[in-house]
C-alpha cells in the first residue's frame, strides 16, 4: 500500500508544473472574457514582476538545497516520523487527515502573517498589488517562500503525512490561489453558493481591499470553512462592488516594478508597529 502510494505521489508530482501552467493558462483566457474589471488594463509589467518574484523564489529555493515538501514528506515517511506514523495510521485515513490538517494549518499562518508585524513586512508585499488576477497568487517576496517552506516541514514532521497527501495539498492550495486571485465574474446567486464550498474571487478581493477591516477577513486559500468557524468571514457577492484593491501605504508608488518588491519590507514605516505604539 505505501508503494502505491508513493508511486502516485511521486507521479503526480511529475505533473505539478504542467497543471499549474494550464490552469494560469485557463484562466487568463476566462478573464479576458468575463472580467470583474472591465474599466482596468493588464499590464505585462505587473505580470512580469508578479512571475519573476515567483521564478527568483523557485530558483533561490533549488539553489539552496531544500528539498521540496513532498520529498521532504518521503524522507519523513521512511524514517518513521509523525504522529501518524507513531500511531500506524495510513492509507487514505491518513491522506485525508493530513489534507484537512494542512490546510487549517496554512489558514493559521495567513491570519498570523497579518497579525504578526514580522510576518507581515513579507507578506504586505503580496497585499501591495494594486490589481488583482491570476498572476498576484504568486506574488510573494522570497523570504516568505522561504518561511512558508520551513513552517511546512515543521508540519509534515509532526502529522508524518504521507507524500501523496502533501503533493494534493500543494495543488489544492496553488489551485486555489490561482482562482480565487483571478479577475472572474461570477453571478452573484452562483456567487453566494460557491462561497458556501470554496474560495470565489468575490470573497477573497475582499482581503486585498485597502481597507484593513476587509484585508483581515476572508483568509481561506481554497475552502470556505475556516473563515466561517473562525470567524473572519466576510460576505461579498457582487463582483460590481467597489473595492479599493492594494494598501494605502503602498499606494503610487513602484509596486510593478520587481526590485521595489524586493526592497518593500525594509524599507518605510511599519503602519501596524505603528498604530501599535500609537495606542
Amino acid at each position: 500500500m505505501k508503494f502505491l502510494i508513493y508511486s502516485a505521489g511521486m507521479t503526480l508530482q511529475d505533473y505539478r508544473l504542467y497543471i499549474f501552467v494550464g490552469l494560469v493558462a485557463l484562466l487568463a483566457v476566462i478573464e479576458f472574457a468575463w472580467p470583474i474589471y472591465r474599466h482596468k488594463q493588464r499590464t505585462y509589467s505587473r505580470w512580469g514582476t508578479n512571475f519573476g518574484l515567483s521564478f527568483f523564489s523557485v530558483a533561490l529555493v533549488k539553489y539552496s538545497y531544500l528539498p521540496a515538501a513532498a520529498a521532504f514528506a518521503l524522507y519523513i515517511e521512511t524514517q518513521n516520523i509523525g504522529l501518524f506514523n507513531w500511531l500506524n495510521i495510513d492509507g487514505a485515513l491518513a491522506i485525508i487527515l493530513s489534507v484537512i490538517l494542512l490546510d487549517v494549518a496554512i489558514y493559521g499562518q495567513h491570519v498570523l502573517s497579518h497579525k504578526w508585524q514580522f510576518l507581515w513586512r513579507f507578506h504586505r508585499v503580496h497585499h501591495s498589488d494594486g490589481q488583482m488576477d491570476v498572476s498576484t497568487a504568486v506574488r510573494f517576496h522570497p523570504i516568505e517562500i522561504f518561511l512558508s517552506l520551513f513552517y511546512k516541514f515543521v508540519l509534515i514532521s509532526l502529522l508524518g503525512a504521507p507524500a501523496l497527501a502533501v503533493v494534493i495539498f500543494e495543488l489544492i492550495l496553488s489551485s486555489g490561489a490561482l482562482f480565487n486571485h483571478s479577475n472572474i465574474r461570477f453571478g452573484k446567486r452562483i456567487d453566494r453558493y460557491l462561497q458556501y464550498i470554496v474560495v470565489t474571487p468575490n470573497m477573497h478581493r475582499i482581503h486585498h481591499s485597502d481597507d484593513k477591516q476587509q484585508t483581515d477577513s476572508n483568509y481561506g486559500f481554497s475552502i470556505s470553512l475556516w473563515d466561517r468557524l473562525f470567524s473572519s468571514y466576510t460576505a461579498n457577492y457582487d463582483a460590481d462592488k467597489d473595492i479599493n484593491i492594494g494598501l494605502k501605504e503602498s499606494a503610487g508608488q513602484k509596486t510593478q516594478n520587481f526590485i521595489w518588491c524586493l526592497k518593500f519590507p525594509f524599507v518605510g514605516k511599519n503602519p501596524r508597529v505603528s498604530k501599535a505604539r500609537g495606542k
